[in-house]
């Protein structure tokens, strides 16, 4: 056997998962070649390593603190139970007024000013000739004087 193959089946060979035969074709090469047999032992340890991290380490109270969220969680769902009905109608009925006032809120921002035409042309009329004086007399009489 060589030394490729028995990599790909140490992990096998370590758990006793191979046939009778192969398990001593690889006993005889471990026994030859100190390189593998190094190999096997890196192995043994990571295995071991890992074994121990699979089984977890149970909390005695873990069991406790579960059964009191539990019930915590029943307990809420007895209180949220006990609402009035009038209480989830009245909810939506509230929102329903207050989106709907709201509309009308937005509806009455958006619609342009009214402006009285009478006021606007007498504002017009009586501002504009101390707003541009210049208009009344032209440019060339004010420069020659």
């Amino acid at each position: 056997m060589n030394c490729n193959t028995l990599h790909t089946k140490m992990i096998f060979f370590l758990e006793g998962e191979l046939p009778e035969r192969e398990m001593e074709e690889i006993k005889i090469h471990l026994e030859s070649c100190t390189d593998c047999a190094a190999f096997a032992e890196e192995m043994k340890k990571t295995l071991a390593v890992l074994e121990t991290d699979k089984t977890p380490q149970l909390n005695p109270f873990f069991y406790t603190r579960v059964k009191a969220r539990l019930e915590k969680q029943a307990e809420e769902k007895v209180v949220t139970q006990r609402i009035p009905v009038f209480a989830r109608i009245l909810q939506p009925a509230i929102f329903s007024v207050l989106l709907l006032a709201g509309i009308y809120t937005g509806i009455k921002i958006g619609q342009p000013a009214k402006i009285n035409s009478d006021q606007s042309v007498y504002t017009e009329n009586e501002m504009i000739p101390y707003l541009n004086e210049m208009e009344a007399e032209a440019i060339e009489n004010f420069l020659m004087e």
